[in-house]
């Protein structure tokens, strides 16, 4: 792939430049002249001029037959035989993508004595591949890419997801490298384009300064991770039966290059974002450290959970594990406080999912206002006590 400027056609007119979005390209001598290294080939130039004079040459691949790969398959990560809640999530999507593409949803659970597999076709999977064996306890990632790899080359499965955790960010680029196929990290949003069946992938990019929707339309499967509590996790149906699939580990095929020899859970972070049903979340708005207080006083008097943007917590305001957004939690509670908070993307992809948002900001225009259930615009200084005081007196 490559892109060239046709000098015979280009006439200088610099109408290509204000639309490269890397500012790659420079008018010399009266023709325009692209920085071809930082190009990504992106088109934006090429639109804008109307002499046409912008060639973008694209190498033609072998497209995979729409019938070679077919179904919906979610990575259910466990712990320790306990499967994480984020598969369950994953599998509420993963059913909506099925039904959009007439095809059925598979979960992969690997692991050793995992409990309740069951719970995954109550959630939606038609089948519940599971390999469990003792070599599998530790959770050391080459067993698990060499595994999660083979079943993937065995039943072709259109689509892939996993969560994006700790683990699920660390093995899983690995089984895309293996298949040659691309890899969507960190995903907010997840739907099919039905016209060309394709799956779009949606996530923050330049910083989260944009939302961007990616395709990935020459291999397969196409693979995403998502981060927890992005998508709700629907009730479970105990009437939507489904297979139990067992398979055994080919232990003969898989030499580990780690050995895990202690787990030491982290017992620094005390606040429980994750779990809250009520957060109380400060922003820049606040000012100043001190007032901070506020939002502590109004999230004990709702027995919630305190957290923040990220601003606050570059300036030293509060510690990052209070920290809502894309670096850093991603939470779903029942009500969620926006409190001095404008609405940065980057903080809309960890919180949006709320049941109810409430937002508290003296700027009308503030972003918060777009995704909120009830906004109400006014200093947060009178508003914050008052608030609290109410609740104290009940």
């Amino acid at each position: 792939m490559g892109i060239r400027v046709d000098t015979e056609k280009c006439t200088g007119c610099g109408t290509c430049q204000p639309a490269c979005p890397f500012g790659l390209i420079d008018i010399i001598d009266e023709k325009a002249r692209i920085n071809v290294a930082g190009c990504n080939l992106c088109g934006a130039c090429k639109d804008a001029c109307v002499y046409e004079a912008i060639e973008i040459e694209q190498t033609v691949v072998q497209v995979p037959a729409s019938d070679e790969y077919r179904g919906v398959w979610v990575f259910a990560e466990q712990r320790n035989g306990e499967i994480k809640g984020v598969a369950y999530e994953l599998l509420s999507k993963g059913r909506e993508l099925a039904d959009t593409l007439k095809t059925e949803l598979c979960a992969v659970c690997i692991g050793y004595n995992v409990k309740d597999v069951a719970q995954l076709n109550a959630h939606g999977a038609d089948k519940v591949y599971v390999i469990d064996d003792p070599a599998l306890a530790s959770q050391t990632e080459d067993p698990y890419v060499a595994e999660l790899t083979r079943l993937i080359r065995e039943h072709k499965p259109e689509i892939v997801l996993a969560g994006a955790t700790p683990f699920g960010r660390s093995f899983f680029p690995r089984v895309a490298a293996q298949l040659k196929t691309g890899l969507t990290a960190d995903c907010t949003g997840l739907d099919i384009d039905t016209e060309k069946k394709l799956l779009r992938q949606t996530r923050p990019t330049f910083g989260g300064n944009i939302m961007a929707t990616i395709i990935c339309p020459l291999k397969r499967p196409q693979m995403a991770t998502v981060r927890p509590r992005t998508f709700r996790r629907n009730a479970p149906d105990a009437n939507h039966k489904g297979q139990i699939i067992k398979i055994d580990f080919n232990k003969s095929a898989v030499i580990s290059k780690t050995r895990l020899l202690n787990f030491v859970a982290d017992m620094s972070e005390k606040v429980k974002l994750d779990d809250a049903d009520i957060i109380v979340s400060g922003g820049r708005g606040l000012g100043k450290p001190e007032n901070f207080q506020l939002i502590r006083d109004l999230a004990s008097a709702l027995g919630a959970a305190v957290g923040s943007s990220r601003p606050p917590v570059d300036e030293g305001w509060i510690s990052y594990p209070h920290q809502v957004g894309q670096t850093g939690k991603t939470v779903c509670p029942k009500l969620y406080f926006a409190i001095g908070i404008s609405g940065a993307v980057q903080h809309l992809a960890g919180m949006q999912t709320a049941d109810c948002i409430i937002a508290i900001n003296d700027d009308p225009d503030a972003p918060i206002f777009q995704v909120a259930t009830y906004g109400i615009v006014g200093d947060l200084f009178k508003i914050v006590p008052m608030l609290t005081e109410s609740l104290k007196k009940g």
